[in-house]
């Protein structure tokens, strides 16, 4: 049994700055790629970021050059720094765990972006 708990999401104006934060616990295996996912309002969950437990990253155009996905695999723990925010990044982000044929979703964690 794998949980990923997802925080550091909430209100920031455009322009601003959150990082979220997932911790992984359970069976999560060596080799291993961890994502963060958006869901907006009214739209499918679609892919924001990856990386791979060698520190390999993946990133969606609309987010290339503002967020940054990164990972601790001391503390099993995957973080994405989102900058210059901007009101289309609204939405529930989810964190992601793919270890060979097995895929774990965490709960989410909202992120709401005002100009």
């Amino acid at each position: 049994q794998v949980q990923l708990v997802e925080s550091g999401g909430g209100l920031v104006q455009a322009g601003g700055s959150l990082r979220l934060s997932c911790a992984a616990s359970g069976s999560i295996g060596r080799f291993n790629t961890m994502g963060w996912y958006l869901q907006a309002p009214g739209k499918q969950r679609d892919l924001v970021a990856t990386i791979t437990s060698g520190g390999s990253a993946n990133y969606a155009d609309s987010v290339k050059g503002r967020f940054t996905i990164s990972r601790d695999n001391a503390k099993n723990t995957v973080y994405l720094q989102m900058n210059s925010l901007k009101p289309e990044d609204t939405g529930v982000y989810y964190c992601r765990l793919g270890v060979l044929a097995f895929i774990s979703w965490g709960r989410g964690t909202q992120v709401t972006v005002f100009s």
